[in-house]
């Protein structure tokens, strides 16, 4: 190594004083065989807020990792066979070619294909396809509320999650805010009844039978009630929501969209490659 700790620290301290005038000039800390380490390498640990003796500290810190790494790899460079370093460089060209390939499709792609996908697209592709979104579990949309054993009016707060009215939604909602524990209604997505489950802290053993016969239910532990309001529910086996794969079909498109379109660059650039004689098959 071509530096002490008392020149580090004197970098360290000059780094910041550094005029247009000496800005071009690059400062050598460290040499490893035939390569060289310049202060302008080493990452910008000083402006963590590191001063004196630590700024020191970290500088050496690296400069030691940047060696020990270099020495380690002339050491595998002298000692691996020619066999091995040919894996490598395959494995290496393989790598590089898969990343230029990758972002010039990358570019092909926002240059060229349509990323608008409709709803009527989407509605199409799903009536198409109807057996392709069978549901794996039972779904609903709920009302889901925890609440303390003792809160004050809570038959009122049971009677209004039963309800679909939207001005007893408000009210319960205003309630749920002073009271609840908790008060979810998924974004009045679907969910899954496993997700419900886990709210509950209990194992809903026969889901299927629960859904047909209860749009309400309560349950208690030592301290909290908890209840479920099921609006809707469609049972696994049956035919998903439209809104519940909604998301997956836009999905589906956009990657049919990509693979069409790299499958079309891919044939012209061989098409083309093949009229202009620079491919031939012999």
């Amino acid at each position: 190594m071509k530096i002490t700790l008392f020149s580090i620290l004197v970098i360290v301290l000059l780094q910041g004083c550094k005029n247009s005038s000496t800005s071009a000039d690059r400062i050598p800390v460290a040499e490893v065989g035939k390569t060289i380490l310049y202060y302008d390498e080493i990452p910008e640990l000083l402006n963590n807020g590191a001063t004196g003796s630590d700024s020191v500290a970290l500088v050496q810190n690296y400069i030691n990792m940047w060696a020990k790494r270099k020495l380690l790899l002339m050491k595998a460079e002298e000692n691996l066979s020619i066999e091995l370093k040919n894996e490598v460089a395959k494995q290496l060209e393989e790598t590089r070619s898969n990343l230029l390939i990758y972002q010039y499709q990358r570019q092909m792609m926002l240059e060229k294909m349509d990323t608008v996908i409709t709803e009527a697209e989407m509605e199409s592709y799903y009536a198409s396809n109807e057996k392709a979104f069978t549901l794996n579990s039972n779904i609903v949309k709920a009302l889901f509320i925890k609440l303390p054993l003792e809160t004050p009016g809570i038959d009122r707060i049971k009677i209004l999650a039963r309800s679909n009215n939207q001005a007893d939604l408000q009210q319960l909602e205003s309630l749920c805010f002073q009271f609840a524990e908790k008060f979810d209604d998924f974004n009045e997505d679907w969910v899954t009844m496993d997700r419900l489950s886990i709210e509950l802290h209990e194992d809903i053993e026969n889901q299927e039978s629960f859904l047909r016969r209860n749009t309400f239910h309560e349950s208690t532990d030592s301290s909290s009630v908890f209840l479920i309001s099921v609006r809707d529910y469609r049972l696994r086996s049956s035919l998903a929501p439209f809104e519940y794969v909604k998301s997956d079909i836009r999905r589906i498109i956009w990657n049919t969209r990509r693979f069409e379109l790299i499958q079309s660059l891919e044939n012209g650039i061989y098409n083309d490659a093949l009229k202009d004689n620079r491919f031939k098959i012999y």
